[in-house]
């Protein structure tokens, strides 16, 4: 296939990664994530608090002068080390999710490339059958007028010219269409991949 440039095709898929809207979802979806696990971390100071307290001045002798204290709460830090565990999880779900994500955007640019690469190998195909078709008709319409060509010879190439014609129009709208198609992905002009 020497249409088929596998370069070129990895330029696609990396502006496809730059550039299409849910590729990026994904890279703000691993980002709370990670910092879900960072803010989780941080919550064990939560879980103590410091108290201070200073003696009111009406009964000197009951509490007076400064008391501090701790309140832990058990409860929290047996759940602590679950919670942490389960935002870990979550993020390592939110990696798996965009790396499959990854491999699915790779391969539907992958698919619209070579529809792409297809549609224009046939146009092109179609427009040098248009072209041939062209020429025959203008060489047998000049023999027909001049009387060295049949008629029946003479349709049979307005038909296939014919033929032609609307067989070049198909194949413009296929290319256009793989080429829209493509352009949905990567989220600029292929023209401007280069």
């Amino acid at each position: 296939m020497p249409d088929v440039s596998y370069e070129y095709l990895d330029k696609l898929i990396a502006a496809a990664k730059a550039n299409y809207p849910k590729m990026k979802a994904y890279d703000h979806s691993v980002r709370i994530a990670e910092l879900n696990v960072q803010k989780t971390k941080l919550d064990w100071f939560n879980l103590l608090s410091f108290i201070y307290i200073i003696g009111g001045s009406t009964n000197p002798g009951f509490l007076g002068g400064f008391q501090t204290g701790i309140s832990v709460s058990i409860g929290s830090i047996l759940q602590k080390p679950g919670e942490v565990k389960a935002s870990k999880e979550s993020l390592v779900i939110a990696k798996l999710s965009q790396d499959e994500y990854n491999l699915s955007l790779t391969a539907i640019v992958q698919q619209r490339y070579y529809n792409y690469v297809q549609a224009l190998t046939l146009l092109n195909w179609r427009t040098k059958d248009l072209q041939n078709a062209v020429n025959t008709l203008k060489d047998i319409k000049y023999k027909f007028e001049k009387g060295e060509e049949t008629f029946e010879n003479y349709n049979k190439a307005l038909t296939l010219h014919s033929s032609s014609v609307q067989g070049k129009i198909s194949s413009e709208g296929a290319f256009l269409l793989a080429k829209s198609s493509i352009e949905e992905m990567i989220g600029v002009k292929i023209e401007t991949i280069k």
